[in-house]
């Protein structure tokens, strides 16, 4: 028989959404946090532009609502759109409170303001941000909390098999007590046994050729829920960041919509700008429709990239927006 671990609440993930539950419940709950690697080796250290929140007098939550609900096509359910715009302050607020320190506008004040960049589809700027590595420094300062808190337990290199449930007298399948799980350096599985199990896994992009994310985006999570009878839909939106760094011996890297947002141009091999033929908001449309564009343009002219071009703004700016991606690109 497995060997049997229990805890109040087992988390199945190690990124932003893992942490951050087991944080918020470990004042009144022993939680055991499962990564597959190492605690941070997931999607959430990749992040480089921000987060998105009404931070600014200037901008509105109608206004935010207003613009998910356009770049959603019509596809969004509105009331959760509402509930995440709204709280979302609440949650930046969470975020420094833990320590994470967001970028503030350069200036000689004592307490300057965040600096706030804009990003595609939306209509003001309102994406707080560290520097272009917001993700990395969220996601460390979290692991920072989540180790120093005594009732949080971090197994790493544990990946989740399956789900358990309870089975009552009638032999009928009931709550989700539990996750067995293989702990893949010792090799054998534990039964992880809990009151709660939370699904933290992350999406399942690497299922595709060419991702921005990294090789664990596999959908454990997704798969497990479906083996256990949880309805699972809209799997056809999986999201692509519309500009990675294209290099034909090296693996991809992100360029942030951030660039995008300072008045990075996107270009033909021939110099022309695109973007305008297929949107209005050309750079700054959102995703989907970028990525199309990028997509569309490759494939007419049978090459392997585009360009974005942001050489009208000066080094410093570049060097200061964007360190680790001038670093990278050196």
């Amino acid at each position: 028989m497995a060997e049997t671990i229990t805890h109040d609440v087992v988390v199945i993930g190690s990124g932003a959404a893992g942490l951050t539950v087991a944080l918020q419940l470990a004042p009144s709950a022993s939680v055991a946090v499962l990564s597959k690697a190492e605690l941070s080796d997931g999607s959430t250290i990749h992040a480089q532009g921000g987060i998105a929140a009404v931070l600014d007098a200037t901008d509105s939550y109608e206004s935010h609502v207003s613009d998910t609900l356009v770049a959603g096509a019509g596809l969004c359910n509105v009331d959760i759109v509402s509930f995440v715009v709204e709280n979302a302050k609440d949650a930046i607020a969470r975020l420094i409170g833990y320590g994470v320190e967001f970028t503030r506008e350069a200036t000689l004040d004592q307490n300057p303001q965040y600096h706030l960049t804009r990003e595609g589809g939306h209509s003001h700027r309102r994406i707080i941000h560290a520097a272009d590595a917001t993700g990395l420094e969220v996601e460390t300062t979290l692991e920072q909390r989540v180790r120093e808190a005594e009732n949080i337990h971090v197994f790493e290199h544990q990946l989740a098999i399956d789900l358990v449930r309870e089975k009552g007298a009638d032999g009928q399948l009931g709550r989700c007590v539990g996750v067995y799980v293989l702990d893949r350096k010792a090799g054998y599985v534990r039964l992880f046994q809990a009151k709660a199990v939370v699904l933290a896994s992350g999406g399942a992009s690497k299922v595709y050729l060419y991702s921005s994310n990294p090789d664990g985006c596999t959908g454990d999570g997704i798969a497990m829920a479906w083996r256990a009878g949880c309805r699972v839909a809209n799997l056809e939106f999986m999201q692509f960041h519309p500009t990675i760094l294209y290099h034909p011996q090296a693996k991809s890297f992100l360029i942030s919509e951030a660039v995008r947002g300072e008045g990075g141009r996107l270009l033909l091999p021939n110099g022309e700008r695109f973007m305008p033929r297929f949107d209005e908001r050309a750079e700054l449309a959102p995703r989907d429709i970028v990525a199309r564009a990028i997509d569309h343009e490759m494939k007419r002219l049978g090459v392997d990239c585009v360009y974005l071009d942001i050489s009208h703004q000066p080094a410093d700016f570049i060097v200061s927006h964007f360190p680790n991606i001038y670093a990278k690109c050196l």
